[in-house]
């Protein structure tokens, strides 16, 4: 069966992509990924063999004139009025160009007026910032979300099965399969509308988004998502029936006999001196400066806490912080096959993501399953998902949860692991990887997902 994917990413590092491509290539499927362009100078078609699946990547349109012109029109009208010039003065004059240009600035004049008076009212007499509502946001889904939707469908092939990841790609999954008579899948790994961008919109906007995500994920044969809570929050949300489960986890791996401590290699971190890591994306919400916090109470003066990931600038004053006095560290993001190897090397993974919206709070992170992967013992948050994980698993815990908001809580999590007697460590060690193998674990969860597709290849 011919599955055809969109995702508004380059594809390069989104491992759960990668993961439902390979597996369902390995099933016997014909799979292309519509991704987006690595850089700008990527010709739009451009192909890439991999494991079995075939990527195709376009770039994204940036319609820069038109945001310009929403957010601050008189520009665009000065630039008008330039092009007009230029018009009549050329031999000979061009006529018909310099009057679209006139109909145009004419037709603005209304928006012209108002967004100036909108900046002078509310970011120069009121003292606020200036702020444009969802017309930003409006602009950027017209131009380049769905740019890049016109583009990837332009290039995509014919599918039996059109399979969009998250809300950005969904709308062109959907024209997809109405255009090849084919079935829509729509595979949420978040809870559209509850958390970034859109979260920061005017209520009417967020509610017209949600409705059109509800519209179209109705068309949807299945939805695929990432846990249980948020499997129950789409069906209530969506109105959709059936809802598929396949958590975000790596696949079964074995450490090798002797062991690679390539992030104390890489640190330059003393074999004797524990490792704190975070790993993953670093950016607000993410509990990372409480994280450093916690670092400097009693019983962690030894520990080192290193950043394995994606540099962002939340994480740089931490660097610097003369507190830590050399015990923070950065260490680049690596392959998504290579991570696992790299987290191996940790004491214990941190990952206090704030719960600072409805997302978040129900959401189960890649690290975690990443973390258990490699045999290392986990502190979270203490959040419904990851407190059954971590907490509640058959032999015994395999962390320990905390308050994200708080360094001392943070703390005393990250000590209830250090300071366990050797073989009581190495015990815990043993009951995170043996949890990665006998339950998550890729293998396992692809099942549903294999299910999902079989029963559309015989389905009406």
């Amino acid at each position: 069966m011919r599955v055809v994917m969109y995702v508004l990413n380059d594809v390069t590092r989104d491992s759960r992509v990668l993961r439902e491509a390979g597996t369902l290539a390995a099933a016997g499927h014909r799979v292309t990924i519509m991704g987006t362009a690595r850089s700008p100078d990527e010709p739009d078609g451009n192909r890439e063999e991999r494991d079995g699946f075939e990527i195709v990547r376009v770039g994204i349109p940036r319609d820069r004139a038109l945001r310009r012109f929403v957010r601050m029109p008189w520009r665009s009208v000065r630039d008008a009025a330039g092009q007009i010039r230029d018009a009549l003065r050329s031999r000979p004059p061009r006529l018909g160009r310099a009057t679209t240009l006139v109909l145009g600035i004419v037709v603005s004049l209304p928006w012209v007026l108002l967004r100036a008076a909108w900046v002078a009212v509310v970011n120069r007499a009121l003292r606020r910032p200036v702020s444009i509502g969802g017309l930003d946001y409006i602009t950027a889904w017209r131009g380049e979300t769905l740019g890049w939707g016109r583009r990837a469908l332009a290039h995509a092939p014919v599918g039996e099965v059109h399979h969009a990841h998250d809300m950005e790609a969904l709308p062109t999954a959907a024209r997809g399969a109405r255009r090849d008579g084919a079935r829509l899948v729509y595979d949420s790994h978040e809870i559209f509308g509850t958390w970034g961008a859109t979260l920061a919109q005017p209520r009417w906007l967020r509610w017209a988004m949600v409705r059109w995500e509800r519209r179209l994920a109705r068309r949807a044969v299945a939805v695929v998502t990432i846990n249980e809570s948020i499997a129950a929050e789409l069906r209530r949300r969506l109105g959709v029936r059936r809802v598929v489960v396949v958590h975000n986890c790596p696949a079964r791996w074995t450490p090798p006999p002797v062991p690679e401590d390539r992030i104390r290699v890489a640190a330059n971190i003393p074999a004797n001196e524990p490792v704190v890591l975070c790993h993953g994306g670093f950016q607000a919400g993410r509990g990372l400066e409480e994280t450093a916090a916690a670092m400097l109470q009693p019983g962690l003066e030894r520990a080192h806490l290193v950043f394995l990931g994606y540099r962002g600038h939340v994480i740089d004053p931490i660097l610097a912080d003369g507190r830590l006095k050399g015990r923070a560290h950065y260490v680049p993001a690596v392959e998504p096959a290579e991570v696992v190897p790299w987290v191996a090397g940790a004491d214990v993974d941190v990952m206090a993501i704030l719960p600072v919206d409805r997302n978040s709070v129900l959401s189960t992170p890649n690290k975690l399953f990443e973390s258990l992967a490699a045999g290392v013992p986990v502190v979270t948050s203490d959040l419904p998902e990851r407190r059954r994980i971590v907490l509640d698993d058959a032999d015994a815990p395999l962390g320990a949860v905390c308050d994200p908001a708080d360094p001392a809580s943070i703390a005393t999590a990250i000590r209830w692991v250090l300071d366990q007697p050797p073989e009581e460590r190495l015990a815990l060690r043993a009951r995170c990887l043996r949890a990665a193998h006998e339950r998550w674990n890729w293998e396992t969860e692809s099942a549903g997902l294999l299910a999902l597709y079989a029963g559309l290849s015989v389905g009406p």
